[in-house]
């Protein structure tokens, strides 16, 4: 079935849920992995760096966004690695499909109102359209 999930996560219940769904999937294979993808946005970045805190005390942060998801894996017993990539959400994300051959993208949905979508765009709208694999939006 799917042996290569990519799961994006952001540290919200949309993704806790989004990780609930990729455990599901990788649990059914035998032999499956999962790599969990958080991607810090630029924005998210240069407000680290007007607070001066130390790299190490980012990467803390960053971690405990995920680290929900992690705990769960563990629990479960699915293999899974994590990458933290600094960038655009949505074409890392996106870049990620392109350089290695995942089976699919599970990902949670923001919500974001018809109109603030047409207007800004949402990550799981644009991974969506440019994947090169499938991918499952999780509500």
């Amino acid at each position: 079935m799917y042996q290569h999930i990519l799961l994006a996560v952001d540290g919200s219940d949309n993704s806790i849920r989004a990780a609930k769904e990729a455990a599901k999937l990788a649990s059914a294979t035998e032999g499956a992995e999962v790599t969990v993808v958080y991607v810090s946005d630029y924005k998210e970045d240069q407000n680290e760096v007007i607070h001066d805190a130390s790299a190490m005390e980012f990467d803390l942060a960053r971690r405990k966004k995920i680290q929900p998801v992690t705990e769960m894996m563990d629990r479960l017993k699915v293999f899974y690695q994590v990458e933290v990539l600094h960038g655009i959400p949505g074409p890392s994300i996106v870049k990620m499909t392109k350089e290695t051959p995942y089976d699919l993208v599970v990902i949670g949905s923001r919500g974001l109102s018809p109109i603030r979508e047409v207007m800004l765009g949402s990550v799981s709208h644009k991974v969506v359209n440019h994947a090169e694999c499938p991918v499952l939006v999780v509500k």
